[in-house]
């Protein structure tokens, strides 16, 4: 395998490998609602990335022993399908990877929540990762803040995520799976757009303090751009909830 920052990734005029510009998200699409059986629930498709969320309470907690006096207890999951990766079959046991993302992505989301208005209750978000491309933990919190808002959930604001990274010593934003893998840094980044607070800020790679004010003003610009597209999907899980009932 080749060494990270050995691998050329970009071309004679400056673009990525997949075209983009440094600063171009790949497309992405978010809906709401998808699951009957859940409570809440989202699909995410962002570049190649497929993931769906499941969101199941506020409920009793099972064990009750972890139950907390004064706020709601989430709980998230992450966890990627064997056939999520295009390498080799991945082991369907919960990796130490995938438990720490989970962890990560449950603090990106806290923020956000009423938990003191459900005492004694737990709140489950169940993320799947269907096919992966890099830049997953952003794309599942992305995903799981709308599941949540579609739980009815009551929440200061959602909360969306992208990476940064460094390319040949340049900025780029979101990611895909080769430049995570041989690009020479990756700071997944997450966001209340609304309030303007900053929930998740991770740092591999080494990023000069000029970097990591250009990083977070170039996934402030990319935040607005996701928290409109979950806006869409969720006013269009409604309306389509209200025909329903009409």
């Amino acid at each position: 395998m080749a060494e990270k920052g050995k691998v050329k990734l970009l071309t004679d005029d400056g673009r990525r490998l997949d075209g983009r510009a440094l600063n171009e998200l790949r497309a992405f699409r978010i809906e709401a609602g998808v699951l009957k059986n859940a409570d809440g629930s989202a699909y995410i498709e962002w570049g190649r990335n497929k993931i769906i969320v499941a969101v199941y309470g506020p409920r009793e907690v099972h064990p009750r022993h972890e139950a907390l006096p004064d706020r709601m207890l989430l709980r998230c999951r992450y966890s990627m399908l064997p056939f999520s990766v295009v390498e080799e079959r991945k082991s369907p046991s919960p990796t130490r990877r995938e438990i720490e993302i989970s962890k990560v992505i449950r603090e990106a989301l806290e923020p956000a929540i009423f938990l003191e208005e459900y005492p004694r209750t737990s709140v489950d978000v169940f993320i799947e990762v269907i096919e992966a491309d890099g830049s997953t933990r952003v794309a599942s919190i992305t995903a799981a803040a709308v599941a949540l808002a579609d739980a009815g959930i009551p929440m200061r604001d959602l909360v969306a995520g992208v990476s940064i990274g460094k390319i040949e010593g340049k900025l780029a934003i979101d990611l895909n799976g080769l430049e995570d893998q041989h690009g020479e840094g990756d700071m997944p980044i997450a966001m209340m757009p609304r309030l303007r607070e900053v929930t998740l800020l991770q740092a591999d790679g080494r990023f000069t303090p000029e970097e990591i004010v250009q990083a977070l003003e170039m996934a402030r610009e990319a935040v607005m751009k996701l928290y409109e597209e979950q806006r869409r999907a969720l006013k269009e899980r409604y309306s389509k909830v209200s025909l329903e009932y009409e």
